[in-house]
């Protein structure tokens, strides 16, 4: 611990406090509300500031950046404005169970509840978005915040706090001390709960387990997997969670998510026993809470839960365990196993489906998307990054690529659109010498396309594969669904992609065909910059599984 001996600036204690807990990055838009910060920062030449375009791709970066280091991400915001456009990534945070912190510049004290420029009280605004939110008022209390602020993001259930900083704070003088580096604290299973999952276990005919949630590390995905192999059950992946088991693994069975395979989502319903591992069990996962049903499911559930407050929220478990993931994972993993011949063929049946589910289909069509996705697997290394948007496309990556291990996978639970190209340049920065995959519609993508200047700024390297269909294609769907040939507002005129990419400085091109996809996908990799393949997709083609026809025929039947 640091003893004082000379003052410093609330921005300089706020710096070195940064430091101490290990933080040497942040995604930014600069604003005259936290301008000491930023002066603060510029003599820590190790740390790592991004200048961003927008503060929704600042706070969308500082969330991927999270998600694929498995560190907090930080995002500084100037007020009002700035921490209107950046609270998208809060709630994409909150939602998704991502360690994240927001430092938002704030007025001056001397101005405050006057209604000052950009005034708001951010705990007000960010109260359900956030795990926590406060404002510093006194800059001797800096690192106590601080160091609170990380425990917060990392402890229990992951997730953001925002701290307010007004901008006088932050230019006073004071001298403290800075404090000792956070400590994650998360709870551990008892052995009488442990004890009663194995019983309950061994009554069992039709397992499953189902694994999701925040706070996985990969040696809690290597034990949650040592103790399904123990005791042959077929593992699940929650919604957008899909890195966290090894689909090589001979017991991965699928994930449940806006593409779930109707046998997985079948298998769910016929279980006798779901241990739910980290997952919320939220509406996409249980298909509108249908497969499972509130408060009292079907099935015997389990479930394990960082958050003493989840368990039991929603659902009634039979057996409800407060543990973090590193701790369930090891504890199951050193459990004795139990006797699984009356679920082996069981288990086997769930394979056999999903290797079915996910294997591409040829279509005949002149592009073929599911073709197109197994080019892009061929591409892929153990340690590629995959971002995915919110949109219908997002059905061919997330049913048809494949993962082996933790921290190369980011898609929004919370259904934001315009997430996945800042959250690949975050991913790129965070890790520069690996492989980074964009998956985004054209909607999505002029949301926050402007990102891709960020990434030639700084030399990140995602390849941003943009599904051009000209439209809203989710709501469309819907559309077609329950107002067939009634279609308003979802119709979308695009700008020519592939010269606004080369406007940025980066390499484009045109997908048409199948055939054209790999040579494409080729050159981008091999042009060492940040790269966009527009493919020119059949609006028709909705989804992995039928038409929009088909949808607004049958639609039209009724």
């Amino acid at each position: 611990m640091t003893t004082p001996t000379n003052t410093r600036t609330g921005g300089q204690v706020l710096a070195d406090a940064l430091r101490v807990h290990g933080c040497d990055t942040a995604f930014c838009v600069a604003g005259e509300s936290y301008l000491a910060l930023l002066d603060a920062l510029y003599d820590h030449k190790d740390f790592n500031l991004y200048t961003t375009r927008h503060e929704g791709g600042a706070a969308n970066m500082a969330e991927s950046y999270a998600k694929v280091t498995g560190k907090p991400g930080l995002v500084m915001v100037t007020r009002g404005p700035g921490a209107c456009h950046g609270s998208i990534g809060l709630h994409t945070a909150y939602q998704d169970s991502t360690p994240m912190i927001m430092l938002i510049g704030q007025v001056a004290r001397d101005q405050w509840d006057r209604e000052a420029f950009q005034e708001i009280d951010y705990r007000d605004m960010f109260g359900q978005v956030t795990k926590w939110v406060a404002q510093i008022e006194d800059a001797e209390r800096i690192p106590e915040y601080i160091a609170r602020a990380f425990h917060v993001a990392m402890s229990g259930r992951p997730g953001p706090v925002a701290l307010a900083l007004p901008e006088d704070m932050l230019r006073d003088r004071v001298a403290v001390a800075d404090t000792a580096p956070y400590a994650v604290h998360r709870a551990y299973p008892s052995p009488d709960a442990m004890q009663k999952l194995r019983g309950m276990m061994g009554e069992a005919k039709k397992p499953l387990l189902l694994v999701g949630g925040g706070g996985w590390e990969q040696s809690a995905v290597d034990d949650i997997r040592t103790f399904a192999e123990a005791n042959n059950l077929p593992m699940m992946a929650s919604f957008r969670c899909l890195d966290l088991i090894d689909h090589g693994s001979d017991l991965f069975a699928g994930d449940l998510s806006t593409s779930t395979n109707p046998k997985l989502a079948q298998a769910v319903r016929d279980c006798d026993l779901l241990i739910c591992a980290g997952a919320r069990l939220g509406e996409i996962t249980t298909q509108g809470y249908d497969l499972i049903t509130p408060p009292n499911p079907p099935m015997k559930l389990v479930h394990i839960h960082g958050s003493a407050e989840e368990l039991g929220s929603v659902y009634q478990p039979a057996l409800g365990i407060q543990a973090g993931p590193e701790g369930f994972a090891a504890a199951a993993a050193a459990m004795e196993p139990v006797n699984h011949n009356a679920w082996d063929s069981w288990t086997a049946q769930r394979r056999v489906d999903f290797v079915e589910w996910a294997t591409p289909q040829a279509n005949g069509a002149d592009l073929d998307l599911g073709a197109c996705m197994l080019m892009v697997q061929e591409r892929m290394e153990a340690d590629s990054i995959v971002t995915v948007d919110a949109g219908n496309f997002s059905g061919w990556p997330m049913r048809f690529l494949r993962f082996h291990q933790r921290h190369t996978f980011a898609a929004p639970t919370s259904g934001a659109m315009g997430y996945s190209v800042p959250a690949a340049v975050g991913a790129s920065m965070a890790h520069p010498d690996r492989r980074v995959f964009a998956f985004v519609g054209d909607g999505g993508f002029l949301m926050t396309g402007q990102e891709l200047a960020t990434a030639l700024q700084y030399g990140a390297t995602p390849i941003i594969l943009v599904f051009n269909n000209g439209m809203y294609g989710t709501i469309r769907m819907h559309q077609a669904r329950h107002h067939p040939g009634r279609y308003v507002a979802t119709d979308l005129h695009n700008p020519d992609f592939v010269a606004l990419m080369a406007a940025y400085g980066g390499h484009s091109e045109l997908v048409e065909t199948t055939a054209d996809f790999g040579p494409a996908l080729d050159r981008a990799l091999a042009s060492g910059k940040a790269a966009l393949i527009e493919i020119r997709q059949d609006p028709d083609v909705i989804s992995t599984t039928t038409t929009l026809s088909k949808m607004e025929t049958a639609a039209l039947a009724k």
